[in-house]
């Protein structure tokens, strides 16, 4: 079915399969508008009988298209494509479309044993860096797997495949498929192995587990099954990376163990403080935090080692026998204290009495917090002072959109309509930086092939080509575009070019002066002038010229009859 696909959407030629996974295969292709190279990834035909799996595709794939980050590789397009299978029936095929990266994958890196670790440490960097933007995007990526990231032939890191992961989760697919796209089990945090809501926190768990892993050559767990393998995210203590591999510094040790600790607020809470620690342990010095200590108290099974005094006291005494006991020396208390003890519950039951005849019912509410308000399509300042009434704190977060216009609310975390939320909440506004802008490039007098070239790598957009007289321009090269050189504009905008046709236009100099004859045609037009005298007229003007009127080559050589003084 694959190969009959050639051209998707009437723009996109699929070329030779460069990948292949459980969810989809990666073919090399070329965007026949912009005759740039891409890559395209092609779903599996069995993801789109899923109507939720289609429009959770068509979110994440517009979210993951949004982000421009030089660590990130860009989404260009996605999209559906309607084909035939092998017996005829009309299937659909996602796709996307991506930027083609030279590189290699960091699975196929890691495959061939452990990293140094100061390549380890500049990696995950790139990585932490990649998922600081998409975090403060308000993405979530899922799946962060070596084999969700590439590095360039230059060493720069690129992060892959934002959004996929979300859009199996949240849609109705089977478990075969979420297994499949979500990858091994070996990636996963505890709190998705438990399967519950997972956040950005999710993605440093993943990315801890992919710092060991390059540090090692191995995941910190590993068994028969997936099961086996969540279930020890879930329970399990990893070990030291050094316990693997002597030459890992301890520094580097506490950063792994912190990354991955079973509760999320044990970890690094955002990227950045994790990209800080690491950097730092890469140079020898000592993160700025100490790493968590593992709680035995929170495993599913086993004794808490921390026990207090008093407990070891109580577990001796329950564990001597008979003879190890001290001796009670009277057999029963006094009367006094029989009688003390009757007076006192006597009194407490007085009390109790009368505190309850007197007690006033406490008024029952309803709700002990604030319902966040609807702020998608309002302004940031007006947003922020609805959220402020009501005694709620707005975060900033900006985001570059093609269709929302700058300044406005594009979405809201917790979303509007979220009740119960307590004073003093920070809700996060993600808000529209506006388009993506590109700036014209210096294009005139380019030959037209490097001027489209350097049109497209600014991300604009190729139109029409048109042609044109000119003296000094060769025939190929480009006399002006439709928007100046400099200018800011929007990305994909289109971009007119006129190009020089390598023709100047003859005019009829017969019956002109000399002088303003060889003005025009050599001085303006730049051809190469001859003159004879023609004893045929009088009057110094010309008579004949050997070119005719119109269209002539650039520099052309022309012979002008010139009529005798007398």
């Amino acid at each position: 079915m694959r190969e009959g696909v050639h051209l998707l959407a009437n723009r996109y030629q699929i070329g030779e399969l460069i990948g292949r996974g459980g969810m989809a295969d990666v073919h090399v292709g070329t965007d026949a508008r912009l005759g740039r190279r891409i890559a395209i990834k092609l779903m599996k035909p069995a993801l789109a009988t899923d109507p939720a799996f289609r429009t959770r595709f068509r979110q994440e794939a517009q979210a993951a298209a949004r982000m421009a980050h030089p660590t990130i590789v860009r989404v260009f397009d996605a999209g559906e494509e309607t084909v035939r299978d092998a017996r005829g029936h009309e299937v659909q095929v996602p796709f996307i479309v991506m930027e083609h990266v030279e590189g290699r994958l960091l699975k196929d890196m890691v495959r061939e044993g452990p990293l140094d670790p100061a390549e380890a440490v500049r990696i995950t960097q790139g990585i932490l860096t990649a998922l600081e933007y998409s975090h403060r995007a308000g993405v979530v990526h899922r799946d962060i797997k070596p084999g969700n990231v590439m590095v360039t032939h230059t060493g720069q890191v690129k992060v892959m495949d934002f959004g996929i992961a979300r859009a199996i989760s949240d849609s109705s697919a089977t478990v075969a498929q979420t297994t499949a796209i979500l990858g091994t089990a070996q990636y996963f945090s505890p709190e998705q192995a438990r399967g519950e809501t997972v956040d950005s926190r999710s993605d440093l768990y993943s990315t801890g587990v992919l710092l060991f892993e390059l540090l090692t050559g191995r995941p910190p767990f590993r068994g028969d099954s997936p099961v086996a393998v969540a279930y020890q995210h879930v329970s399990e203590a990893p070990v030291p990376p050094s316990t693997i591999e002597p030459g890992i510094s301890p520094a580097l040790d506490a950063v792994v163990l912190r990354a991955l600790a079973k509760d999320r607020f044990e970890r690094f809470q955002t990227a950045a403080d994790f990209r800080d620690d690491v950097e730092a342990a890469g140079q020898g010095r000592a993160p700025a935090r100490r790493p968590p200590v593992h709680d035995a108290g929170t495993t599913l099974f086993g004794v808490d080692p921390r026990a207090s005094a008093g407990s070891e006291a109580a577990l001796k005494e329950l564990s001597s026998d008979d003879n190890d006991r001290p001796q009670r020396t009277q057999t029963r208390p006094p009367v006094a204290w029989i009688w003390a003890g009757i007076v006192l519950v006597a009194i407490v039951i007085v009390a109790v009495v009368f505190w309850v005849a007197n007690i006033r019912p406490p008024e029952i509410t309803t709700s002990q917090g604030a319902t966040v308000p609807a702020v998608v399509g309002m302004s940031y300042d007006d947003a922020a002072a609805d959220l402020e009434d009501l005694g709620l704190v707005a975060v900033r977060s900006e985001v570059p959109d093609d269709t929302v216009p700058e300044g406005q609310v594009i979405s809201a975390d917790p979303a509007g309509g979220t009740t119960d939320v307590p004073a003093g909440m920070q809700i996060t506004l993600t808000v529209s930086s506006g388009p993506v802008m590109s700036t014209m490039p210096a294009v005139a007098g380019l030959d037209v092939a490097a001027a489209w070239q350097a049109v497209t790598a600014a991300g604009l957009d190729q139109g029409k080509q048109t042609t044109d007289y000119s003296v000094d321009v060769a025939e190929g090269g480009v006399l002006e575009a439709s928007e100046a050189e400099g200018s800011e504009l929007r990305e994909g905008t289109t971009i007119d070019l006129v190009v020089s046709n390598g023709l100047v236009q003859v005019p009829d100099v017969t019956r002109q002066s000399v002088t303003t004859a060889v003005d025009l045609l050599q001085d303006q037009l730049g051809l190469t002038v001859g003159t004879y005298t023609d004893d045929g007229c009088s009057g110094q003007t010309v008579s004949t010229q050997s070119l005719p009127p119109g269209d002539q080559p650039q520099g052309s050589s022309i012979q002008l009859g010139v009529c005798s003084a007398e």
